[in-house]
């Protein structure tokens, strides 16, 4: 049995067997099972001796020398931790370091070599830290992402507001604005029908100064109409307080009560909105017989032009 041992090993490890050979102490021959799978053989003999142990590292050294492709690999992957390391612990960028790391982990537990291991997890420690510092970046851009989302609806929504707002605000304005220049010349309008009404041209140069007159009145109109000036309707209509001003109440025979029965003064409207309202006298219903006389609407082409 120890010849067959002693053959064996010799045929694999002759260098080792002389100098075993060379030793003073009395070897003792042990089977034992490869630590890890070797493609050569599974069982190999090796040299105990009594007074002294084989250490881990020579352990890994002969391992190492049964499979030469493994130490390659292996000393790349040493080399890629150390490198890692020097750069400060940064995490492996790709799955690849990551699978190696894992392999060199269990091999380092195979080993027993408690360095690598506590290496190799003070590096699985940072690359987990460095995770959830990026896990927590990534939240905090994920809520900026959506307050910022949510600030840009509302900044819109005001945006809108205040836009229809300053539209609303300018036509309204402009509405005032109008009135205003309008309601100064309507004093102009009552001017040029008071003037119809007492004028009576005679001669033939004074119906020219009339005609030359009205013209211009006519344009007046014409102009007031443009920008949706028209007349409040009166003599006929029934009374209503949002357009007309009751100056007096009669009887009248003619109207019934609540109609209109005398213009004293023209009211105008601007679009929908009153300019001025209408002075007026309202019927009170049927009385006495008595003559009542309305005072007709002046006549004339200037008035035919706002009505």
């Amino acid at each position: 049995m120890a010849s067959v041992a002693l053959s064996s090993h010799s045929r694999f490890f002759s260098p080792r067997l002389c100098a075993f050979q060379k030793s003073s102490k009395t070897p003792v021959f042990q089977s034992i099972r490869h630590p890890i799978p070797c493609k050569y053989t599974s069982n190999l003999g090796f040299l105990e001796f009594a007074s002294s142990t084989v250490s881990r590292r020579s352990m890994k050294s002969f391992l190492r020398a049964d499979d030469s492709d493994s130490s390659v690999i292996d000393l790349k992957e040493d080399s890629q931790i150390n490198e890692n390391k020097s750069e400060g612990g940064t995490a492996l960028k790709n799955l690849s370091n990551l699978k190696a790391l894992i392999k060199v982990y269990k091999k380092a537990i195979l080993d027993g070599d408690e360095k690598t291991v506590s290496e190799i997890e003070a590096m699985i420690c940072i690359i987990e830290k460095e995770k959830n510092e990026l896990v927590q970046k990534v939240d905090a851009l994920s809520a900026d992402i959506t307050s910022g989302k949510d600030k840009y609806l509302r900044l819109k929504a005001d945006f809108d507001n205040c836009r229809k707002r300053s539209d609303k605000e300018r036509l309204t304005l402009t509405s005032v604005a109008q009135e205003e220049v309008i309601g100064s010349l309507l004093h102009m309008v009552d001017n040029f029908e008071r003037a119809k009404q007492q004028i009576r041209p005679e001669t033939e140069k004074e119906k020219k100064i009339d005609t030359s007159y009205q013209g211009i009145y006519k344009q007046f109109v014409e102009i007031m109409r443009s920008m949706q000036v028209a007349v409040v309707p009166t003599v006929g209509k029934p009374f209503d307080p949002s357009r007309h001003e009751a100056i007096a109440r009669e009887e009248s025979q003619e109207f019934k009560e609540g109609i209109i029965i005398q213009e004293v003064r023209r009211g105008f409207l601007i679009g929908n909105r009153l300019l001025r309202p209408a002075m007026v006298k309202v019927s009170a219903g049927p009385g006495r017989k008595k003559t009542f006389t309305t005072t007709e609407k002046s006549t004339g082409q200037p008035t035919a032009a706002f009505d």
